[in-house]
């Protein structure tokens, strides 16, 4: 049974439904309405004047609307959390969650946008059409692969930030993850072979942006195994994956590819075999980030590997996006950037890596409450603005 066709106990009583009784967002004004003279100045006729002016020069908005400091946080619904595709009311309470974080990390204001899904041109032309509300898009739990063409077609069409998180979110955190583990044991990135459990959106983009760091030796498994030329079942960007990893040439099994392998990166779910963990090098790096239940238990990963992080909150080395995208965003605003570039991935994985100022094994990426994060992070990514 999928998890879209399974039936939760609902509680009403429980902490966790309580918790969201109302919805977690509501509107704030940010200027007082206390009588006439206020209502002249916010609203008609003082407004107009500010119409005309963003209407000549549509710059002003950044400064004289919301628009400069407000994400939309878009879902379909098609892919949520280890959910799967439950819909766009399904999917409300994690976007407003999300809005949340927007908010108590970067000090921006996201809304929540959830739309029947439809073909990707229907996506595209959804999104874009209610784009000049909003100061940047951030898409949000759309299964791939369509979420690749979305994201591409958006970044071309508009000129405001478009970012995928489960994409570049859960790479950028992976890439801080793997610099430290190296700073903890001296291996050397560009050496480092590594497998990555995962063909969908954020396995494309962790091997992608691993490659870019310089690491050169990834191989990419989906539920049937390697993902090599020699297949004939490969989907579109599983060819592009096959063109441009696994070097050695390697088929077969998860197993075969984890024989030698230093990291194993999980972001697809399912269960890898303590026997085929057991094949991995001595020293290597497992990171199981499949919640609520990791590929590999941190457990069964403690018995073969020198570095272990989950997804997960109540294991060290949580690697949580939430450690990059409000300062990704908030970054990009403020600089007036029209997209969020590789080098800004590259430059925000940095400047988390570089928050933990002596990494340990059990200590490769800070806390996302430790202080001090989104701002560096949108540092770094303002001055690649």
């Amino acid at each position: 049974m999928s998890a879209a066709a399974e039936q939760p106990l609902f509680d009403p009583e429980s902490p966790v439904f309580r918790a969201h009784e109302g919805g977690k967002l509501a509107v704030h004004a940010t200027k007082e309405l206390r009588d006439r003279a206020d209502l002249s100045l916010l609203y008609t006729p003082g407004v107009a004047e500010v119409c005309l002016a963003v209407a000549a020069d549509p710059a002003l908005a950044a400064r004289y609307t919301a628009r400069g400091n407000t994400i939309a946080v878009i879902s379909d619904g098609t892919a949520v959390l280890g959910l799967g595709d439950i819909g766009p009311l399904g999917a409300l309470p994690v976007m407003e969650g999300k809005a949340i974080l927007f908010k108590h990390f970067g000090g921006l204001d996201a809304v929540p946008v959830v739309m029947e899904s439809g073909s990707v041109e229907e996506l595209v032309e959804a999104i874009a059409r209610i784009a000049p509300t909003y100061g940047g898009i951030n898409l949000e739990d759309i299964s791939a692969p369509r979420c690749f063409d979305i994201e591409e077609q958006l970044k071309e069409r508009l000129d405001i930030p478009v970012f995928h998180d489960d994409q570049h979110g859960t790479a950028i955190v992976v890439l801080a993850g793997l610099i430290n583990a190296c700073r903890v044991t001296g291996a050397s990135m560009p050496d480092l072979r590594i497998v990555v459990g995962g063909a969908g959106a954020a396995g494309v983009a962790v091997t992608k942006l691993l490659q870019r760091a310089g690491v050169r030796d990834v191989v990419v498994c989906d539920s049937r195994g390697i993902i090599a030329p020699s297949r004939a079942d490969l989907s579109g960007h599983k060819h592009r994956l096959a063109a441009s990893t696994n070097p050695r040439g390697l088929t077969g099994s998860m197993g075969d590819a984890l024989t030698g392998a230093d990291v194993y990166v999980g972001v697809s779910g399912g269960t890898v075999p303590e026997t085929d963990v057991a094949r991995m090098a001595p020293g290597c790096f497992i990171f199981a980030l499949a919640n609520p239940t990791p590929e590999i238990h941190p457990e069964v990963a403690h018995r073969y590997a020198a570095i272990v992080a989950t997804g997960r909150s109540d294991f060290p080395n949580q690697i949580n996006n939430v450690l990059a995208f409000p300062g990704i965003f908030r970054g990009a605003l403020d600089s007036g950037a029209a997209q969020i570039t590789e080098a800004m991935k590259l430059a925000a994985a940095q400047a988390i890596a570089d928050l933990v100022a002596e990494p340990t094994a059990q200590e490769i990426v800070p806390s996302v409450f430790q202080s001090g994060v989104a701002e560096a992070v949108a540092s770094a990514v303002a001055l690649l603005a």
